[in-house]
């Protein structure tokens, strides 16, 4: 039995989105302010704290309607929505979830649960005051409580398949429930993002974050182990935890070890999970009792040996936070143990706070193994860490979209949705696909959190750029009062000719991208011997084809046996007709600049700054040959290139180095500035 689906409506961003749960570990990833945390808290306020709604939660497209609520109004379209549904097999105990099943057909499988928040627009009519001022000033104070009216339904939409949801047309058919029944099928537990650690600097603050934690732990455990005595005695207590407090007040009187192996015991789970996250083989949790506080202080999270040690604020965030959740985990997992619910959902809101990339990493490949040891839990993990995205199956990713500033967010299955995009090119799709989910596993996920992205062809590009773009930004300054291309949140991937596997992924994500690239044209040669047809490099002048798959697939090249079509194209492609800079996705390749035409980003930088080259042949490393500069009169930098260029990376490490530490005021290829001016727009 799992949470197969959650559907939410029109609550704060999240107006129309639906999430497909995996039965295990669903990873939540988006941009900044795109309702990851939006979602975790509508789970919350639903399941656990539904008194707390307000005018605020509803989204900004109904604001206009509420203030103008009246009694003809239906307010059920306003209404803030959720619905779970719920999958089940044969092998699954039934007997309380079937309070929520309105059917017992043996072949049904599924079943749903929906949570509606509805303006009682009776009691709020009843006190709104007539000016219409007010009347809006009220309803943005006060919508909340006695005004909302929060209620869960079951129902059965089997087979169901009209234009509206089930529940919408069929509101007869809905059967309401009691939270009470609600509380014994499905235990939630929620670890926030904001986490009370504290660094070494808050130590005279006193303040202990794990220590108190490891407190709570114990004190829940000893709780539980005395009313459970007290069960098999029939004894009772004059108020709740009177028996463990009793208890702790009697080992008081003991020494320190005798607790510290009740410790040893409760925490084992804890201490094991931590010490393989983080390799602290000597992380240790031990009494420190104190008469008057027994329970605010009766015990403490410290490195070292118990005789010599360091205490817990010593440590790095990173390390406490890491500390911190793994603890939090332990005791959501003694809660779904003891309340032994059908269904157990655990939200972790970004577990990447104040840990650096490695940990995340460590986090990434443990977290899962931890959710797979508690049976019936699911766990959804909400993200904006690359590192976690890049070490997480592909499956499990679901990722939130805003296409526009002031738009709807939706949330999309990444591996199933966009497979199907990749499975409409046919077999060379389905192994693009394959390329991109090995690509960026292993080198970069920080797509799915970028603004913009630039992908370069190659090493000399990744080293030169940062330079082009300091360059493009002083160029543009009184332009920009942004801070310039610099300053913004752009990803930049090396990947080659590969550009093309990248087409369906980035048109959706909805990430403006710019293709930084070679026009590598060619021209055939025919075998003297075998008659066989090859297509050689060749200079700009005198091509006829061009090698680049990029350049063929996003500017719609006709087919290469399509004679007459293709060499039209290639025209198109050497005049710069072929592309455009409408779109998301802009194409920036060699045009024709100062009477020359280049093939390459190498020969394109060495006509543009020939002279400059010329004067430092003997300072700039990757170079051979270099009396040809001083023999060149011609127009040929292709030809050129190829003499005098050793190796591309040592000439643009040599390059960048003139510029940052001798001040050398390079040039940037036309076709580069552009695209970087086009990017820089919006």
């Amino acid at each position: 039995m799992h949470i197969e689906q959650i559907t939410v409506e029109n609550f704060r961003l999240l107006q129309d989105c639906c999430i497909d749960m995996r039965e295990k570990t669903t990873l939540l990833v988006g941009k900044n302010n795109t309702g990851k945390t939006s979602f975790a808290v509508l789970l919350e306020k639903f399941l656990e704290r539904p008194d707390t709604f307000s005018f605020t939660d509803f989204p900004l497209s109904l604001r206009e309607d509420i203030f103008s609520i009246d009694e003809e109004m239906n307010v059920e379209e306003l209404a803030i929505r959720m619905v779970l549904r719920i999958a089940y097999t044969e092998a699954d105990d039934l007997g309380i979830l079937s309070e929520f099943m309105l059917d017992l057909d043996p072949e049904r499988r599924h079943t749903s649960i929906l949570f509606e928040c509805t303006i009682d627009k009776f009691k709020l009519l009843h006190v709104l005051p007539a000016d219409e001022k007010e009347r809006k000033k009220f309803i943005e104070n006060n919508l909340s409580g006695k005004f909302l009216d929060v209620r869960v339904y079951a129902f059965d939409d089997f087979e169901h398949d009209g234009e509206q949801a089930y529940y919408m047309s069929h509101r007869d058919q809905l059967e309401e429930k009691e939270r009470n029944s609600l509380r014994a099928l499905l235990n939630f537990q929620v670890i926030h993002a904001r986490r009370n650690v504290a660094s070494s600097e808050d130590a005279g603050r006193g303040s202990k974050p794990l220590s108190a934690l490891s407190t709570k732990f114990f004190r829940k455990r000893d709780i539980e182990a005395d009313a459970e005595v007290e069960d098999e005695e029939d004894a009772s207590a004059d108020r709740p935890g009177a028996g463990s407090i009793e208890n702790l007040r009697s080992i008081l009187g003991k020494i320190d070890t005798q607790l510290g192996d009740q410790y040893v015991e409760v925490f084992g789970n804890f201490l094991k999970n931590s010490r393989d996250f983080l390799d602290l083989g000597d992380l240790k949790v031990v009494s420190n009792i104190q008469s008057q506080s027994l329970i605010e202080n009766s015990s403490q999270v410290i490195y070292g040996d118990t005789d010599n040690f360091l205490p817990e604020n010593h440590s790095g965030l990173g390390y406490l936070n890491i500390l911190y959740l793994l603890l939090q985990i332990e005791l959501c997992r003694d809660d779904f143990s003891s309340r032994n619910a059908p269904l157990n959902l655990l939200i972790i809101e970004e577990p990447e706070a104040h840990t650096h990339p490695q940990m995340q990493y460590v986090f990434a490949d443990k977290i899962h193994g931890l959710v797979s040891a508690i049976p019936s839990l699911q766990a959804l993990v909400t993200t904006h860490s690359s590192h976690i995205v890049s070490k997480s199956d592909f499956e499990d990713i679901r990722y939130l979209l805003r296409p526009t500033a002031s738009g709807p967010v939706s949330i999309k299955n990444f591996h199933t949705d966009l497979s199907k995009e990749y499975d409409k090119l046919g077999e060379d799709g389905k192994a693009l696909f394959t390329f991109l989910k090995q690509y960026l596993t292993i080198n970069s996920a920080e797509l799915f959190f970028a603004n913009k992205a630039i992908f370069i062809e190659g090493t000399t590009e990744r080293i030169l750029l940062p330079l082009f773009i300091e360059i493009h930004d002083n160029e543009n300054k009184e332009a920009d009062a942004t801070g310039g291309l610099s300053s913004q949140n752009i990803s930049v991937l090396e990947v080659g000719a590969n550009a093309r596997a990248f087409a369906p992924f980035l048109e959706f994500i909805g990430v403006r991208t710019l293709i930084i690239t070679d026009i590598d044209t060619t021209k055939p040669v025919r075998n003297e011997t075998t008659g066989a047809l090859s297509y050689k490099a060749h200079k700009v002048e005198g091509s006829s084809h061009t090698s680049n798959e990029t350049l063929k697939h996003f500017l719609s090249a006709p087919a290469i046996d399509e004679v007459e079509e293709y060499q039209k194209w290639h025209k198109r492609l050497l005049s710069g007709e072929a592309a455009s800079d409408e779109g998301q996705i802009k194409l920036s390749y060699q045009t024709e600049e100062n009477g020359y035409h280049a093939r390459s980003f190498e020969d394109a930088f060495i006509a543009k700054n020939f002279e400059k080259i010329k004067i430092k042949k003997d300072v700039l490393d990757g170079l051979k040959n270099t009396q040809e500069l001083d023999n060149f009169d011609g127009n040929d930098y292709y030809d050129l290139t190829e003499k005098i260029l050793r190796k591309k990376s040592d000439f643009a490490g040599s390059v960048l180095y003139s510029a940052l530490v001798d001040g050398e005021n390079w040039e940037t290829p036309k076709y580069i500035m552009d695209g970087l001016k086009w990017i820089h727009k919006n």
